[in-house]
């Protein structure tokens, strides 16, 4: 068995844990605190965190969470987990079931294994750089029923951008907009093959994105900041300006959106990551001159 194999059984163990303790709490029991910068936090996440590291972390790790105090010793260390107990904390605390648990490992600058798991239907989508992406049977609710084709892509929004119009923008594109929660879930969405793409209007921690992108990566997709460069995880300030993720059949379906994109005054701060997106759709469809 391979060791990013191994890595990722961890991973799912640790996982179904997570989500076990989130079963087990009733909706009543559930202790809301307020972060600092006014974020909910629910003591159901802290404990998860808990129970994440005591399962994850061998000697010699590093941990990056949203949920613990961030130690710099990470930045010297090959192995990193980046984490987050729960993405989508005002979904759960409301009763909406677009929160997941979100888990990913890096290693030697590279995200290596990953998994993502919505406590709320038991949804998982985890996988590694050896073993490719497998996501659960169970049927993702979110989406709306007329789920993808061919004709109309689909591309999953930020339910809080969307309230906020941010997304009013994007209404005449060529594609059908899904509002959901959570970033990490949408996300891993697009790498189980259940979106075409999704991308950020505002900011993202590492520990928000790293899972999904890992899977995106996985599955033969696209992830890039939001200004057009490559992410790299477990950074001093592990905060990107925004994430993009295409699956690798979203890009050519939603080619001809990027390359509208590019030449819409109105979507000027999508220009950075749409360039980049055209022309690697352009170079994936080049003529072979063998």
């Amino acid at each position: 068995m391979s060791k990013h194999k191994r890595d990722l059984e961890r991973i799912i163990q640790a996982l179904e844990a997570s989500a076990a303790i989130y079963r087990a709490r009733p909706a009543d029991s559930i202790r809301v605190n307020e972060k600092a910068g006014g974020d909910p936090v629910t003591d159901v996440e802290l404990a998860v965190d808990r129970v994440l590291f005591e399962m994850l972390v061998r000697p010699g790790d590093g941990w990056l969470s949203e949920e613990s105090v961030d130690n710099s010793d990470r930045l010297t260390l090959s192995r990193v987990w980046l984490v987050d107990p729960l993405d989508g904390t005002r979904e759960y605390i409301a009763g909406v079931p677009e929160c997941c648990v979100s888990v990913a490992l890096l290693e030697a600058g590279r995200l290596v294994a990953a998994g993502v798991l919505n406590p709320c239907n038991g949804e998982m989508v985890c996988g590694s750089a050896d073993t490719g992406v497998t996501s659960s049977d169970s049927t993702t609710k979110m989406i709306s029923s007329k789920g993808l084709d061919d004709s109309s892509p689909l591309v999953l929004a930020s339910r809080s951008e969307v309230n906020r119009g941010e997304w009013r923008r994007f209404r005449d594109a060529a594609f059908r907009i899904q509002p959901l929660g959570s970033v990490a879930y949408k996300i891993a969405l697009v790498a189980a093959g259940k979106a075409d793409a999704t991308w950020t209007l505002v900011p993202k921690h590492e520990w928000d994105v790293a899972a999904g992108a890992a899977l995106v990566q996985f599955s033969q997709g696209i992830v890039l900041r939001t200004d057009g460069q490559a992410p790299v995880f477990s950074q001093r300030d592990p905060i990107f300006p925004g994430l993009v993720a295409f699956s690798a059949s979203g890009l050519e379906k939603l080619r001809p959106f990027l390359c509208r994109a590019l030449k819409d005054p109105a979507l000027e701060d999508c220009h950075p990551w749409a360039k980049v997106l055209v022309d690697r759709a352009s170079h994936s469809t080049a003529p072979n001159d063998d």
